[in-house]
């Protein structure tokens, strides 16, 4: 295994997550709902629009709940980005549902709003949408779409937290949208995510899901004498170790947004004049969205380049990645009918696609060796 001296991703936490854990120990509550939980769970609220939060082990968790609210099963269908991660898509497919892949816009990487309603059957029960580097689809038209057929839309806002569109947060425009807190993501517990309700019918249930389809919460608040087995569900909890990590993440969120805009823009301004030189494509963000500074890709001419420039970087002990392989070439996705040719922009951007590090701690001297590093690289 190579050791990167610059690596892609790096986790950080503040002291005050190890005193949170602490808390947590002294006073014997680590299971989920506890009172750090609750605590995230506000913070999150106001961060996404007010929307109920609940906070879940992952966002795959989040979906998979998801698609339990919504009765998604066996023989519904589900339109999703081609370009996204698999749960994007398997979290319903678990259930029985099958993934209707649609392609991508050319500028920013978002599912294409114009071939939505083309691929709405009868059959279509949720059209899912993932804000590619938290830069915000076009809700308003896919929305309007959504409202014509009596379709719920789901944000996988995996990279979208603090991303906004026209001024709304991003998260706040599905009837259900998920959050990721993964390592990667820019606030992390290491695994762990969150499912926000913005349909207020769908709350009473969404409370007995993941409580193991039980009416504990009900019972908690003095509602019922007694818990029982009510509904369907799972456990769809954190605990509050994991809540203590996440809690001291959210208290430095404007600490760790200010130092990933500092990459962010620092590659912007830095390598604009070497992309224009090399055919080097940068990130396109509209001018009514605000983006979180989740990542900053290169888009190379060919997929060959792409190869090279990975393999340049690798020598000078920097990590730059791919990302995704489009769901509908995929192995899984080819089972569900994806053939070569169904989403040609993916297709071709997804093998000339590099993302460079990003993460809060990359100090000026390292991001600088990145800086450099790029700019030696022709084509």
């Amino acid at each position: 295994m190579v050791d990167f001296l610059i690596p892609f991703n790096h986790a950080s936490f503040g002291p005050q997550a190890l005193e949170y854990v602490r808390q947590a120990v002294v006073m014997g509550k680590t299971a989920g709902d506890g009172p750090l939980a609750k605590k995230c769970e506000a913070q999150l609220s106001t961060i996404v629009g007010g929307g109920r939060v609940f906070l879940t082990p992952s966002c795959t968790a989040a979906l998979e709940m998801a698609a339990t609210l919504l009765g998604i099963g066996k023989d519904d269908e589900v339109i999703v980005p081609s370009f996204t991660f698999t749960s994007s898509a398997n979290a319903f497919v678990l259930f029985g549902a099958k993934p209707v892949f649609v392609d991508s816009r050319a500028d920013t990487l978002n599912m294409d709003e114009a071939q939505v309603e083309q691929a709405i059957t009868s059959r279509t029960k949720a059209i899912v949408v993932m804000h590619y580097a938290g830069v915000a689809c076009e809700m308003g038209a896919i929305l309007a779409i959504a409202k014509k057929h009596g379709i719920p839309v789901i944000e996988d806002n995996a990279h979208g937290l603090f991303g906004s569109h026209q001024g709304r947060p991003l998260g706040s425009f599905g009837a259900i949208a998920t959050q990721s807190f993964h390592e990667t993501k820019n606030l992390g517990c290491g695994e762990g995510g969150a499912i926000v309700i913005n349909d207020a019918s769908l709350i009473a249930r969404a409370e007995m899901l993941r409580e193991k389809g039980t009416n504990r919460m009900q019972f908690h608040r003095g509602q019922v004498d007694k818990y029982s087995w009510v509904d369907t569900g799972s456990s769809w909890l954190v605990s509050e170790f994991q809540a203590a990590v996440l809690l001291d993440q959210l208290e430095r969120a404007k600490e760790i947004q200010a130092s990933r805009f500092r990459v962010w823009d620092a590659y912007a301004r830095e390598l604009a004049p070497w992309a224009q030189a090399q055919g080097v494509r940068l990130p396109s963000v509209p001018k009514d969205c605000g983006h979180p500074a989740h990542a900053f890709y290169l888009l190379l001419p060919t997929a060959q380049m792409a190869d090279r420039f990975m393999a340049h970087m690798k020598e000078r002990g920097i990590l730059a990645v791919s990302h995704y392989v489009p769901l509908h070439a995929s192995p899984m996705g080819r089972k569900f009918g994806g053939q070569a040719g169904d989403c040609p922009v993916m297709e071709d951007f997804s093998t000339r696609l590099v993302r460079l590090p990003l993460f809060a701690t990359l100090d000026d001297l390292r991001l600088m060796c990145v800086v450099d590093a790029v700019k030696a690289w022709s084509k």
